[in-house]
């Protein structure tokens, strides 16, 4: 097995900026980049970085100054994939292993489309409480990744797992294997749909969404209306799932908040499209009702709509 030790990063947002550290950590600031168009590179240029209040020096390149590497973590919002994939073509060559920790359910499949199914390996973080507001990250902790193949589990698939196991293993990312990553990657999507538009659509944290009340009414309503359409696309998912994705909020810091409340505190746009859209459209093609996602949906356009007339 090639030990890899090359990664680049697309994206430069707290998930993005938490593993561009552990790796530089572990083996060194040589191991690990972050590809950005030219206006992010300016921008980057002029900012300074911090984690956990320790300034951190980041290398940061230009699409083509790149050659592929062994690992491409995208790590983007969903709203900025399509020019991710542009950014990040230099990085991919017929042995670069690429994952994605973007929410959502359909990433994989977009990525796939463009550089081959076969480069990658599903993978879902959660468990992280990371926070960023301008070049500054903070977290208390630092959670795990769930990995898995999608589909087909062919030998050449399966080495690029392998591979992708040792690597986590020695840059110290916890992980665990997943024989059904789709089951799981549907249980984070529930939980994302529920938590994070909740906390947009109430302006509050993860303490203020848990606190009994409209709030915590409203996360959970969305959540089982997950459930049901999960079940709809032949995934188990169960109640009893909803509540284990409950308890790991409560073990994450009650002031940190998902990645849509960051975005509604910097007015700007939301992945509403990727959580209550994806539902609304799939919903609909199985004749389900969805008022909750319904209700999200509006009021947090509405507040989209808002930031702009507001000129933000």
């Amino acid at each position: 097995m090639r030990q890899w030790t090359q990664t680049a990063i697309v994206g430069m947002g707290a998930l993005g900026m938490m593993y561009g550290e552990r790796i530089a950590d572990r083996l060194g600031t040589e191991a690990v980049c972050f590809v950005a168009d030219e206006d992010r590179v300016r921008r980057y240029q002029q900012m300074d970085f911090a984690v956990n209040g320790c300034p951190r020096h980041f290398t940061i390149r230009r699409p083509e100054e790149m050659k592929p590497a062994d690992l491409v973590i995208v790590a983007v919002k969903g709203t900025g994939l399509t020019q991710a994939l542009d950014v990040m073509a230099s990085c991919v060559g017929p042995e670069t292993t690429i994952i994605s920790v973007l929410n959502g359910i359909s990433s994989e499949e977009i990525i796939g489309e463009r550089f081959g199914r076969e480069k990658v390996i599903c993978c879902i973080a959660q468990g992280m409480d990371a926070v960023k507001f301008g070049g500054k990250l903070t977290y208390t902790r630092f959670g795990e990744l769930r990995i898995g193949i999608l589909g087909e589990k062919t030998h050449s698939r399966k080495e690029r797992l392998g591979s992708l196991e040792e690597y986590l293993g020695r840059v110290g990312i916890l992980y665990v294997e997943e024989e059904d990553i789709r089951y799981r990657l549907w249980g984070k999507f529930m939980l994302n749909v529920g938590v994070n538009q909740t906390c947009m659509a109430y302006e509050t944290n993860y303490g203020g969404a848990l606190a009994a009340g409209e709030a915590y009414d409203t996360m959970i309503g969305a959540m089982r209306e997950v459930i049901s359409l999960a079940n709809a696309e032949g995934v188990a998912l169960r109640e009893k799932d909803m509540e284990e994705y409950v308890e790991l909020l409560k073990t994450l810091s009650p002031e940190g908040m998902p990645s849509m409340r960051q975005d509604g505190i910097g007015r700007r746009p939301s992945e509403v499209e990727l959580f209550a859209g994806t539902v609304r459209r799939m919903a609909a093609g199985h004749g389900l009702k969805v008022p909750v996602n319904d209700w999200l949906y509006e009021r947090i356009r509405g507040m989209e709509r808002e930031y702009v007339l507001a000129g933000c």
